[in-house]
């Protein structure tokens, strides 16, 4: 019985190990568990409610007021009933209707739109940010796992060679030294192997760590799908949309700065019961209807100096975007040309790997025969682990290169 509970626990512990995951799963759940997705969400659904507030503002305002006062007098002692009446009692639902311009009502909903657009542009930005994080370290630690899984293969094919060069050590075609020079490269292989084991675990961790999740398991990912994609319009890099939403954020304040200006005018009226009880306080049942207004006349010219300073942001705004402008072309200027050298870099890494392959296969034939140099043999291999890690060191760089133009010159 127990030995069928340790199969099944054995079973369980092969699948753990044999899970593989790719990149959608760590991005999604990166974005699933990222606060400034959330928090950044939230204001725009908040900014959303701040318009609805601002639109109940152009309803009537009712309300009902409920008074009741009462002065007394003693021997001729108390307030004056001039001023008091002596007692007091209102019931009174008010009235109070703002006459809005359909100018204002334009450029207040305009405000809140900006808004909006400005916090869809931050989400957009962070999402990205969070996206090329995640993509980079999926690349890192992918590269991490395919130096680990070749060099694991080495280990494998030096362990083959290892068995023949012992027989043939034992029949005195080979030196005892000889055996022993190979089997410590076999070990340094084994040891070289176990620090990319470790390394590809921390790195894995870090991905989990960037994705908001927690967890130690050992898997396998998958082969990053990542390609080039082609570049679009500059005007709709959102980082470009940016500098236009800024541009129009103040502009819009100037329309506010305006509308400030402007006379405003509101309409009162109330109903109800309103008596002093001096006289007949059964008929003081009534309403009344009024307007207030005001007209702005002079304020020391703030309108003028308001404007001024916004004229002199929207300059500064237009300075920022032209050097953004010049500093994004030549950002991708570098990177493409950073792409090119990784790929002549990847051509000529894979002639060379192509000798040393060829060298590897004769040299394996001489060690069956007795006729190889061990010393030779042990130099090419370790020229093959080499050129293969460089190979894919080249690898993790030309993807982290596509990553980056992608990010720049790709909205998703």
């Amino acid at each position: 019985m127990k030995s069928f509970y340790f199969f099944i626990l054995f079973l369980l512990s092969i699948k753990s190990f044999s899970q593989e995951k790719d990149l959608r799963f760590y991005i999604e759940k990166a974005q699933t568990n990222s606060p400034l997705l959330k928090d950044l969400s939230n204001q725009i659904k908040s900014n959303a409610l701040d318009s609805l507030i601002n639109r109940a503002n152009y309803k009537p305002l009712i309300s009902v007021n409920l008074n009741a006062n009462y002065a007394p007098t003693l021997n001729g002692y108390g307030y004056d009933t001039a001023v008091t009446n002596g007692q007091l009692v209102s019931g009174l639902i008010g009235v109070n209707q703002k006459i809005i311009g359909k100018g204002i009502v334009n450029s207040q909903a305009e405000t809140f739109k900006l808004m909006k657009d400005g916090l869809l542009l931050n989400k957009s930005i962070a999402l990205k940010d969070l996206n090329k994080a995640i993509i980079s370290q999926y690349i890192t630690t992918s590269g991490s796992l395919d130096q680990m899984d070749y060099n694991q293969k080495m280990i494998s094919l030096l362990k083959n060679g290892t068995d023949v060069l012992k027989k043939l050590t034992q029949n005195s075609i080979y030196k005892q030294t000889d055996y022993l020079l190979f089997l410590s490269t076999v070990k340094q292989q084994e040891l070289q192997v176990l620090l990319l084991q470790q390394q590809y675990q921390n790195d894995l961790s870090l991905l989990n760590y960037l994705s908001g999740e927690t967890d130690t398991s050992f898997v396998k990912l998958k082969k990053p799908e990542i390609v080039l994609k082609s570049i679009e319009n500059e005007e709709k890099i959102v980082f470009l949309k940016q500098f236009e939403v800024d541009s129009l954020k103040i502009k819009n304040q100037n329309k506010l700065i305006d509308n400030n200006y402007k006379p405003s005018l509101s309409l009162l009226a109330d109903a109800g019961y309103l008596s002093s009880f001096t006289y007949q306080g059964y008929k003081n049942l009534g309403l009344s209807v009024g307007f207030g207004l005001s007209i702005p006349i002079y304020d020391g010219n703030q309108k003028t100096l308001q404007h001024q300073k916004n004229e002199t942001a929207l300059a500064t705004n237009i300075a920022y975007k032209n050097n953004f402008n010049k500093q994004y072309q030549q950002q991708l200027l570098m990177l493409n040309q950073e792409l090119r050298q990784a790929i002549a870099t990847e051509n000529q890494l894979q002639s060379q790997l192509q000798i040393a392959d060829a060298l590897i296969e004769a040299d394996k034939k001489l060690l069956l025969s007795g006729d190889a140099q061990i010393t030779d043999f042990v130099i090419a291999v370790g020229n093959v682990i080499m050129i293969n890690n460089t190979i894919s060191q080249n690898k993790i760089n030309k993807l982290q290169i596509i990553n980056e133009i992608n990010y720049w010159s790709f909205n998703d």
